[in-house]
């Protein structure tokens, strides 16, 4: 049975309820890093337990996304954005009252697990729900507000953060409990139209995906701390990768699988999810290295740092408006290809710029580069959820969101290692040229990027030397390039792998075929 798209003022309501609902996951994949010297003092958490108050966040949102998705389509969306909202809510409630003590630890992360895995089930539901309110020709424009808003709370994160710390770090899982009782409110008000098709769940299949996606992911998240040269790194990466595979294998035997991986033979689909994985691999670690580099080299405030940030999302929010537009009149390949343009010159011309240790040269390049992510990210997730049938909306949904993370974890990994090796390299060529022999110069300059980095998370950096400043900036701008080099290859992709035109409205009798792995045709 088809269901209409909510009509009239309606559906602008319910856009606004699920942006409140997944505003909480936004705000947190950056807010939580600026209060950890705090929380560190107080609580006195060990140096791992203050890495996995941010990673046990990440990899379980990452891990469980595919579930969040095919939990919504079998028991309805409108329930698990509820189901998630409330268990959001309620896992941030818990990590704000946190008690001291020899408890702390464990307390802590387990709850930021818990933050994790009630954001996984909540967004794929959620943007499910936008989609099946908006109809094919005005989805552009709903999901470039979704993207565009939510995105955006990623870089108010910092600022907000910075604010509600120098009350008590408390507080910024505390500001969830407000933002959640608004999207339920709201959901509750405009009553969200969608449907569901109940079907038992594939727990072989979950326990597959969680275990490889969590296993790489924490592989990726070791590697900085650990290196690269640890056995264990390949071990959990290795493990990881094979577990996906048979995840693979075993839900092309399954007769209700948690994901119908046949939906890759959707070209559309299976392009868009590699242009997005692509993607993925520079829009979330710009966040952290562009931070880095405001405290670092430029020498600002950690919630300066956050204002850094903004100027990218000034271009990000204007941009992914134009590109939903786009979108609606003449299909997703235009908006891709040019957004992906325009973040690799954009990256391009920050790297040029980043050396200078001027602000005010490199703002433009910012924007420029925000641009072009904005451009491009909300299209090209739109047209990938466009492909699935209405009843797999949250499906189609959680695999685009488990590849999004998936990558940008591999993002932070290999960026973050070329950052450090071109750091060293540099620092141990400053360091000779400060009349260090060449091998106690690479054991200074080690320990130089090891103490300078947790300055930097504790917002110490008025002690950095300034030969440090400029060597991280000329790292930092190596970083830049890859990532200039990055978005040209996403966009060699979306322009030889996309099709042009808009694509056609899928009909009842099309969503069997879709099912099956056979593309809707384009008008």
């Amino acid at each position: 049975m088809s269901t209409a798209p909510a009509g009239g003022s309606t559906r602008y309501l319910v856009l606004a309820a699920m942006i409140f609902a997944v505003a909480m996951t936004f705000i947190d994949q950056t807010i939580v890093s600026i209060a950890v010297p705090n929380i560190q003092q107080e609580l006195k958490l060990t140096s791992t337990g203050v890495q996995w108050v941010i990673n046990a966040y990440l990899l379980t949102l990452a891990a469980f996304f595919a579930f969040g998705g095919r939990l919504a389509d079998t028991v309805g969306h409108r329930r698990t954005v509820v189901l998630g909202v409330l268990v959001f809510a309620g896992a941030s409630a818990c990590c704000g009252f946190t008690p001291t003590g020899s408890l702390a630890e464990a307390w802590l992360v387990a709850f930021r697990a818990v933050q994790g895995f009630g954001g996984a089930i909540m967004f794929p539901a959620a943007l499910a729900i936008v989609v099946q309110n908006f109809a094919l020709r005005e989805r552009g424009r709903a999901l470039a507000l979704f993207f565009g808003i939510a995105g955006g709370l990623t870089a108010i994160g910092p600022v907000l953060g910075g604010y509600l710390t120098e009350w008590t770090w408390r507080a910024i899982f505390w500001v969830n409990l407000p933002v959640a009782a608004i999207a339920l409110v709201l959901t509750a008000i405009s009553k969200p139209v969608t449907e569901s098709r109940p079907a038992p769940m594939d727990y072989r299949g979950l326990a597959l995906i969680a275990g490889g996606v969590g296993l790489s992911v924490f592989g990726f998240q070791q590697s900085q701390v650990w290196g690269w040269s640890n056995p264990a790194i390949w071990l959990c990466i290795v493990a990881g990768v094979l577990l996906l595979v048979g995840f693979v294998i075993v839900e092309k035997r399954t007769v209700s699988p948690l994901i119908q991986v046949d939906i890759f033979r959707i070209r559309a689909f299976s392009v868009q999810n590699l242009v997005l994985g692509i993607s993925m691999l520079v829009f979330v670690p710009v966040f952290f290295f562009s931070s880095e580099y405001a405290q670092i080299a430029l020498g600002d405030s950690s919630s300066g740092a956050g204002v850094f940030l903004l100027y990218f999302f000034i271009g990000f929010v204007i941009a992914s408006q134009i590109g939903g537009r786009m979108l609606d009149r003449g299909g997703a390949k235009r908006p891709v290809v040019i957004g992906c343009v325009l973040a690799a010159v954009g990256f391009y011309l920050w790297a040029g710029d980043a050396t200078t240790l001027s602000f005010s040269t490199q703002q433009w390049d910012i924007v420029l580069a925000g641009a072009g992510m904005g451009f491009m990210l909300s299209p090209a997730s739109t047209d990938a959820v466009n492909r699935a049938s209405r009843l797999s909306y949250g499906e189609a949904t959680g695999i685009t969101q488990t590849v999004r993370n998936y990558a940008a974890s591999l993002g932070l990994a290999v960026l973050g290692t070329v950052l450090v090796t071109d750091l060293r390299t540099r620092l141990t060529d400053s360091l000779v040229a400060q009349g260090l022999p060449h091998a106690q110069a690479v054991a200074e300059a080690t320990h130089l990027s090891q103490v300078q980095a947790q300055s930097s998370a504790s917002g110490s950096t008025a002690t950095i030397p300034q030969f440090f400043r400029v060597d991280f900036a000329h790292a930092t701008q190596t970083v830049l390039y890859w990532m200039a080099a990055i978005m040209a290859v996403a966009a060699v992709v979306a322009m030889i792998g996309l099709r042009p035109g808009v694509q056609a409205e899928t009909t009842a009798d099309e969503q069997e075929a879709l099912a099956s792995g056979r593309e809707p045709g384009q008008v």
